[in-house]
Formats: C-alpha cells, structure tokens, sequence
C-alpha cells in the first residue's frame, strides 16, 4: 500500500510543481487509484502487483468511499458558505448598520420593544418643542434611543442661568442658539440621528405646517399660549401631544391623543390661567433635577407610544411631587364641547 500512496504523493507533488489545479491533481490521484482497484478485480489472486498494493480491492474501495466522502462534504460546506455570504458585504444589517445594533442592543433585548420596535424608532419623526429644562432631557434620550428624525423648535439662546437644569447646554455654548447647541449635544451622542433645528418661535402662522410633519408632538414650553397653540394644531391634525409642565418642586404629564379617544390639553385646562396667576420657573424658581425627571418620562413615554410597549399616560395625568417623594395618577377624560377637539361625540 506504501507503494500506492507514494505514487499519489509524487503525482500531487508533480502537479503543484507544474501549476496544476487542485481539480486536477484531484484527477490524476483518482486515475491512480481507480487503476488500483481494477488492478485487484482482473489479475489473479497472488499476483505480485496485487500482494504489492495491499492484496484485497475491498480495503481500495472502502478508502475512496472515505476520501469521495470527505470531499463530498467539503465542496458542499463550500457551496453553503457562498451563498450565505455575498460578494460584497452590505453597509447595513437589515436596516441597521452593525454600530447601530451594538448601540441599540439593550432596547432590542427586551421583549416590548425587540428589533421591530427599534426599527419603528428609527422611522419614527418627533418633534420637541422647546430646547430648555424639560426639552433637554427628552431630547438627549430621543436621540440616545434611536429615534430616526428630531425636530427641535426654540428661538432663545443659551444664558448661564440655563445651565442649573438645562443639561443639554454648556458653558462653552454660552449665547449660542438652544437648537443649535442641541443639536450639537444630539448628534455627539448619536451620529445616526437626523436633527432638525428650528431657530424661531413657534407661531400661528406656521405651526400647522411643522407639525404636519411630524408623527408626535412634545411640548415642554412654558407658557401658556404656546400651549393651547400646539394642542390646538395636533388635536386639529390627530397628532398625538405629550406635554409637561414644571414649577418649583412639582411636575405633571400626560399624553393627549384625542384622534384615539382621549382627552386633549384643553378638555383638562379649559381655561388660561390669569398673567401671574402661575409664575414661570424663572419666578418662582425650579429644582435642577426636577425637569430631568419629568423630562425623561417624556421620551419615555415617546418611546412607549411609537413601539407600543406598556401602557401610556393616554387618558390619564401623572402628578410628580419630588419634595415629597410621591407620584400619582390620575384619570381625565374628554370634554363635552371642547374648543379645541370637540369634546365627545
């Protein structure tokens, strides 16, 4: 058998040292032991060249069935692999790029929000309407959780005062644009977030036109006519509006949605408080953590309504004061004949 194995060899041998393709040594190896095995079944038994090549085609056979197996297998794993990865490797899995699944990972790990609800983030189209104590938390957390385009609207710019609270903001972006040192903040956090900042108060004339343009509506203005404006604008488009308001140790929240059965800002505060009647944080002063706290449930209740996961603040009104620790919830529901929505019908 020795005898076989090193012609085998010197023909590989002579092949590699001519160019040959591996096919083709393959070949001749094959030729070699094919001619071994008929060597086997025509001479007689004892002949010298069978006693030299092992004496039985059976031990011939049973080792080309290996190696054919062998092969066999190998050229179909190739095959497999071929076609599982392409050429050319693409950009992005799915609808993601690889960074962007290492960085969503957490949200995809649970089971409420998984890939779809991340792929709905990515899509989805937010608009925060100002860039201050309670826009910034929810604006950084929009951005981290990988919501696909952010509008911000805000015409003030970044004053010292700003930057107890207003954590998305810095003391080297003093006295530039709230949108644009957001939008710095956003895109530093995630470069796969598209930003659009809006330098200018949020007017009659041009609200309903932002607003149309955006799949849901956060307002963490402070005042009152820019309130009854945005919720005016989204119940009359079927936006749905998460709004928040702060003063001093205290903060509530809720998601007006009346195009799905729930109440709008207006069916809860139908009427404007009097000038002076509730004084802004800049009056009446803020606890620095409070809009952070009220802010994040905002986004998380953004990120709630997009992927579906839980259950909202639709229909009901969160109360949080910190002061005291304490939080509650309580039920609204529509008004009868409200200016805004209509109220039930």
């Amino acid at each position: 058998m020795m005898l076989v194995f090193g012609m085998a060899l010197a023909l590989w041998g002579a092949g590699w040292g001519f160019g040959a393709p591996a096919r083709l040594r393959w070949g001749m190896v094959a030729a070699l032991w094919a001619a071994v095995v008929l060597a086997h079944l025509v001479l007689p038994e004892g002949a010298a060249l069978r006693v030299a090549t092992g004496g039985d085609a059976r031990v011939w056979a049973v080792l080309g069935g290996v190696v054919a197996l062998g092969l066999g297998y190998r050229a179909g794993l190739a095959r497999l692999r071929a076609r599982a990865t392409p050429v050319a490797a693409p950009a992005q899995t799915g609808s993601f790029r690889e960074a962007e699944l290492d960085r969503y990972a957490r949200h995809i790990l649970l089971r409420e929000i998984g890939g779809p609800g991340q792929k709905r983030l990515k899509a989805a189209k937010v608009l925060v309407i100002g860039a201050g104590g309670l826009g910034s938390p929810a604006l950084l957390y929009l951005a981290a959780a990988g919501v696909g385009t952010i509008g911000v609207i805000d015409d003030d710019t970044v004053d010292a005062s700003n930057l107890q609270r207003q954590i998305i903001h810095s003391d080297q972006r003093l006295g530039m644009a709230k949108v644009q040192s957001a939008e710095i903040a956003m895109t530093a956090l995630n470069p796969f977030v598209q930003v659009r900042p809006y330098q200018r108060r949020l007017t009659e004339d041009m609200a309903e036109a932002l607003i149309a343009d955006y799949d849901l509506v956060l307002d963490g203005t402070d005042n009152f006519d820019t309130r009854y404006l945005v919720n005016r604008i989204a119940a009359k488009l079927g936006k749905p509006l998460i709004s928040a308001a702060i003063t001093q140790w205290e903060g509530q929240l809720s998601l007006y949605d009346p195009a799905r059965g729930a109440p709008c800002y207006a069916c809860v505060f139908p009427v404007r408080p009097a000038d002076g009647m509730v004084p802004t944080c800049a009056e009446a002063g803020v606890a620095a953590p409070l809009p952070g706290v009220i802010g994040s449930m905002m986004a998380m209740e953004a990120i709630k309504h997009i992927t579906g996961a839980g259950q909202t603040l639709r229909g009901r009104l969160m109360i949080h004061d910190a002061l005291y620790a304490e939080t509650r919830v309580i039920g609204i529901k529509r008004r009868d004949g409200c200016e805004a929505c209509g109220g039930l019908h």
